[in-house]
């Protein structure tokens, strides 16, 4: 079995995490893209692979930083209206219209920012004896 989840984190001016979960709401996904508006935000995507074999448990942290432009209110209005990411880690997913609110993205695993990092879970599979492919 896999499991998947993602968050973001974003230092806020006194260099405190502040943790970016699933918005949920218009307004809180409005609240949230603002915030990341011109700074840099870490996604951490955690991986848990069961092996059902004797339940053994294997997991990992994936690190994905992404800086995002400056982005003004209609910007942000206009994603959020189109592209209705509540249901994503700090508002925003990559895979759409949100890679255009990024000026860069820094990942060694470029399938992690959408919620699952699949180079290192094949490295992961074949760790545990999963011929992969």
């Amino acid at each position: 079995m896999i499991g998947s989840d993602q968050a973001a984190v974003l230092l806020d001016p006194f260099q405190q995490q502040r943790i970016l979960g699933k918005p949920g709401t218009r307004a809180r996904c409005v609240e949230q893209l603002t915030a990341c508006s011109g700074k840099t935000v870490t996604y951490l995507t955690g991986v848990a692979v069961v092996r059902g074999a004797d339940d053994d448990a294997f997991e990992f942290v994936d690190a994905t930083r992404v800086t995002f432009r400056t982005l003004d209110e209609s910007t942000i209005e206009r994603y959020v209206a189109r592209e209705s990411p509540l249901d994503c880690a700090g508002g925003f997913k990559s895979e759409g219209l949100g890679i255009s609110l990024c000026a860069s993205i820094d990942s060694d695993d470029p399938s992690a920012l959408i919620g699952l990092p699949l180079i290192r879970l094949c490295e992961l599979l074949r760790h545990v004896g999963f011929d992969i492919p």
